[in-house]
């Protein structure tokens, strides 16, 4: 048996699945066998290829994710069946394209444990979310004296909308700490709160560090100073099951193309009282009604934010990507993303001079990444690894302030996926073992 084979005969048993299979009927194999890990990897074409007569080993996820069949297909079914410019009364195509546009609006807000299909709006992605928020919902508001809590440890699209804005407003952005470890300071974040802060933004897991943070307590003690609460998905919607309301946050923002969807699409979720009292950001037709030349009606909830034509395709993407996660089941995807997360720590720090940036314990964590070598800039680890057919990312990973915080301006990033394998991890690890001597 090789390594590959003895470790998926491993996480089968631990998941249960030989038992199940011994007691299952022949015409239920398949099936049972589809909640394993190795069987998810063949639905990733791009995976399946050479860079440079080498397999690709793609390890940039927390980047961008793949896509699989599923997803491709919904899209190219889309352009080949239903397209058209929607409208749930117009001619055919029109209607189909409309339906399918609303039901991934509500697929998504399955997704986010949502209230009501008309708390989700669709933005091109995280930083459009996050700055629609900052236009609609911020700018309005805050006045001189007024506060915006952020952490050290935020994305640069989850600092500079809020920077614009308290640049416009003459508020105050207050930062709260981060540990040894890039975990959210939970005291220092409480004694920055004060009843002049009206808005606190943070991220449910870094993108560099990937500790998964305590949302809903931070939501929690934000509350009880009557500030309202901006949480940045990009990290977690992949990885974790969401829930709006169980988080209690106000607004959350997450990106397709970081859970197997499209790119130039997102999703702003947020409170439909907040929604109702916010203004539109910015004007076009489909966002109103009966416009004429002095007059205009407004649509309500998310439709007042979807000025212009939409990109129909981008959520039918997504909503089959949520629809491809969900089949696969949390349970298995969690299990098998720690089964990554616990092998990458241990492989990783058998490196000579490697330094983790983050937790080295897989304890609410995501299996991703960000690292230094000792005597190597990022760059050079980048530009090494692709030329052995490995995919990694390196720089200030658009987290600069966390990155100073650990004495670093730039780092190199490895990070997976449920489409990933624990010996893609060995072939990193080898390499940069041979790379660092």
């Amino acid at each position: 048996m090789t390594r590959r084979e003895l470790y998926w005969a491993a996480l089968a048993g631990t998941l249960g699945i030989r038992d199940a299979m011994a007691s299952t009927k022949p015409s239920d194999i398949a099936t049972t066998a589809r909640s394993l890990p190795s069987s998810w990897r063949e639905d990733f074409p791009t995976l399946d290829q050479q860079i440079d007569g080498r397999s690709l080993v793609y390890l940039d996820s927390a980047a961008t994710t793949q896509r699989p069949t599923q997803v491709i297909d919904a899209i190219v079914d889309y352009y080949r069946r239903d397209n058209a410019n929607p409208g749930k009364a117009l001619h055919a195509l029109a209607r189909r394209a409309f339906e399918r546009y609303e039901e991934a609006r509500a697929i998504v807000a399955g997704f986010l444990r949502a209230g009501n299909p008309q708390e989700v709006v669709w933005v091109r992605g995280t930083t459009e979310g996050v700055n629609l928020v900052a236009q609609a919902w911020a700018r309005p508001r805050l006045r001189a004296g007024d506060e915006i809590l952020l952490t050290l440890a935020e994305h640069a699209s989850n600092l500079l909308p809020w920077q614009l804005v308290a640049a416009q407003t003459g508020a105050t952005l207050r930062f709260a700490d981060v540990d040894a470890a890039g975990r959210i300071e939970l005291e220092d974040f409480e004694r920055k709160l004060s009843a002049r802060t009206r808005l606190v933004a943070f991220s449910h897991v870094s993108n560099v560090a990937g500790y998964v943070n305590p949302a809903a307590a931070l939501c929690a003690r934000a509350r009880r100073v009557g500030a309202r609460v901006f949480i940045d998905a990009a990290q977690s919607a992949p990885h974790l099951a969401l829930d709006v309301r169980t988080l209690g946050c106000d607004f959350l923002a997450f990106s397709a193309h970081k859970m197997l969807g499209p790119m130039g699409v997102g999703v702003l979720w947020a409170r439909s009282e907040v929604l109702e009292e916010m203004s539109p950001y910015q004007a076009g037709s489909n966002m109103a009604h009966d416009v004429d030349i002095d007059s205009y009606e407004v649509e309500s909830a998310a439709r007042k934010f979807g000025a212009g034509t939409p990109n129909v395709s981008g959520p039918i993407g997504l909503a089959a990507a949520v629809t491809y996660i969900e089949s696969l089941g949390r349970s298995a995807i969690e299990h098998h993303e720690e089964v990554l997360t616990r092998h990458a720590l241990a492989r990783l720090l058998e490196v000579p001079g490697l330094r983790i940036i983050g937790p080295t314990t897989a304890e609410q964590r995501i299996p991703v990444f960000a690292f230094t070598l000792a005597g190597r800039q990022p760059r050079e680890i980048l530009t090494a690894l692709d030329a052995r057919g490995i995919a990694v990312r390196s720089g200030d990973l658009s987290a600069l302030p966390l990155l100073k915080r650990f004495g670093v301006t730039a780092a190199a990033r490895a990070s997976c996926y449920l489409y990933s394998r624990t010996d893609e991890i060995d072939v990193l690890a080898e390499e940069l073992i041979r790379f660092a001597r």
